[in-house]
């Protein structure tokens, strides 16, 4: 390459570099609107807690992530000199990309890893014990999440090629509708499953409302995982070259849906309403950048009315003591969220194509099956020897107290005591 040629090249490198280190920021960005979605959410004993807990959640997924799960995902490791792992030289088994390209990748793909126990934070709120969640974190990111990731992403174990050989074409989810979040909420829904229901949670068969500490706080959280979600999908592509204003549209438009639709199923609620909103997002992830824009309002529309109706059936019919709806907003949405793709990603319906229907209700199945039967493993395994319940007593002060020592408010609460 003579000099002239390498300025290009060099800005080219450079630029990939800064997209997805922007990706990365807006994605790790992301992880503040899950901590202030579940503290408007849970009561006010409990809001110190899902602070701290988000946050020392996502230092352990990357420990756990850096060291194992990249590797099991990518193959990859990083146990190289800095040289090597910048791109100046060679590195053995692995080329990286030059200017560190491959570093802010595993920043990127961490920040979507670290969503796994974001999620499952929302649904256990209020009554998990703190270090053996921290365990679950561990255990999911370093090795539950990664295998599956790597299936679809990577190629891994020849899955997506028995898909393309058999039905056209692989399982395609290009922003995690189901590797991300529909595994996040299916495994959030054996850890509520073995937790129990919240003390006082249900009286004489009926349900007892425990209304939300602070809405405003909720909304915040909203409002900051929607933004975020732009560079959680549009992002995705990894690289100037790939990206598409078409996913940014097809995003907008999915969220929109999801507002709409939750705001007329849910009677005006504001909860459903700022979760609606995420209810589109997470279902537009895996077919964003194939569908038509109608195609992408449409899914965000179902997931919308599906979180809501779902919330309730759960609560309600199925004494399923889900704290943020986790389960129905990145479960079943991102279930749904698959299996769309498969339908308005076909060029009859005004997508791109290249996309089967079978292979997306394979692959969606698959997902949720998988993630399913991973946190009934890890949660009983935890609940069989640590236990991950705190005590009746414990959970009647409030985690703040009981594993953190202070409240929400410290001042006030020496005046009153």
């Amino acid at each position: 390459m003579t000099p002239t040629d390498a300025v290009p090249a060099a800005l080219s490198s450079g630029g990939d570099v800064f997209f997805l280190l922007m990706g990365a920021i807006l994605v790790f960005a992301m992880h503040s609107g899950f901590a202030f979605l579940e503290v408007g959410t849970v009561r006010h004993k409990n809001q110190v807690n899902a602070l701290v807990k988000i946050l020392v959640d996502f230092a352990i997924s990357t420990i756990a992530y850096f060291f194992l799960g990249y590797l099991i995902a990518y193959g990859v490791d990083f146990l190289a000199s800095a040289a090597v792992l910048n791109g100046n030289e060679a590195g053995a088994g692995h080329s990286f990309a030059p200017q560190g390209r491959d570093l802010v990748k595993f920043f990127f793909l961490l920040t979507f890893a670290a969503a796994i126990p974001a999620i499952i934070s929302g649904g256990i709120a209020e009554r998990a014990k703190f270090w053996p969640q921290a365990l679950a974190t561990a255990l999911i990111v370093g090795l539950v999440y990664p295998f599956f990731e790597g299936l679809v992403w990577n190629g891994n174990f020849g899955v997506q090629d028995v898909l393309t050989a058999r039905f056209g074409a692989p399982f395609h989810d290009f922003a995690g509708s189901v590797v991300v979040h529909a595994v996040g909420g299916w495994i959030a829904l054996g850890a509520v499953m073995l937790l129990g229901v919240r003390r006082g949670r249900y009286k004489n068969g009926h349900l007892v409302g425990f209304p939300p500490s602070s809405l405003p706080w909720l909304s915040l959280g909203s409002w900051l995982l929607c933004i975020g979600w732009f560079g959680f999908n549009v992002m995705s592509a990894q690289n100037l070259a790939a990206v598409s204003g078409l996913v940014a549209m097809n995003s907008l438009l999915a969220m929109v849906g999801g507002i709409l639709t939750s705001l007329l199923v849910g009677r005006n609620d504001p909860g459903f309403v700022h979760n609606g909103a995420l209810a589109g997002l997470v279902a537009v992830c895996a077919g964003s950048d194939i569908m038509h824009p109608i195609g992408a309002l449409v899914t965000g529309g179902v997931a919308g009315a599906v979180f809501v109706y779902m919330f309730e059936f759960s609560q309600r019919r199925l004494g399923l003591d889900d704290v943020l709806g986790v389960w129905a907003l990145h479960g079943l949405c991102g279930f749904w969220g698959g299996i769309a793709a498969g339908i308005f990603g076909q060029s009859a319906l005004g997508g791109l194509g290249g996309i089967s229907l079978t292979s997306q209700i394979l692959g969606s199945i698959g997902g949720a099956a998988y993630a399913g039967l991973a946190g009934f493993a890890v949660y009983g395994l935890l609940k069989h020897t640590l236990g991950i319940r705190l005590s009746a007593e414990d959970e009647q002060r409030g985690a703040d107290i009981s594993i953190h020592n202070i409240g929400a408010n410290p001042e006030a609460d020496m005046v009153t005591r």
